[in-house]
């Protein structure tokens, strides 16, 4: 497949990197599109984002700026709407909420996304078992990342023929 560099090279940035200081929607949409893009059709919009806060998915921004956490939700919720409805998405936010900081959570999404999706690609011949703890949420999750990436290889490949 022709975007099987990109997928290589795909990798959302740790907790700490996630930007601080505060963005406006039209700058969050961006910076989520830039490290989404090379999954193809992954892309969120202004009015999307809105919807995620108008349904309570995130926080509404305070002073019309997002923080690190809501950026952190917003690419669980780009990856996750794919495959899950929106009521199950909340539920998923729920139990991420009461079972590990948000830190904690997020850096494990994407780690376990990066992993997930090396393995579907064909880029490593096995899954790396990510953490120390083995639990029915970590397993929920690795289970939306995996729909999500076999997804994204059909489509991937589906367009490419």
């Amino acid at each position: 497949m022709k975007n099987d560099v990109a997928i290589e090279q795909f990798e959302l940035p740790t907790f700490q990197e996630l930007p601080d200081m505060g963005l406006y929607l039209k700058q969050v949409v961006s910076y989520l599109n830039k490290y989404l893009q090379p999954l193809g059709n992954i892309k969120l919009t202004s009015s999307m984002v809105s919807n995620y806060v108008k349904h309570k998915l995130i926080m509404p921004p305070k002073d019309r700026l997002y923080n690190r956490q809501q950026i952190a939700l917003l690419f669980f919720i780009a990856i996750a709407k794919n495959v899950m409805d929106q009521e199950d998405l909340r539920k998923a936010i729920s139990i991420q909420q009461k079972t590990y900081k948000m830190e904690v959570a997020y850096n494990y999404f994407a780690a376990e996304l990066h992993n997930v999706l090396l393995y579907v690609f064909n880029k490593k011949t096995q899954l790396e078992q990510l953490g120390h703890d083995h639990t029915k949420q970590k397993q929920m999750l690795r289970n939306v990342i995996m729909a999500f990436a076999y997804r994204e290889y059909l489509y991937q490949f589906f367009r490419e023929v």
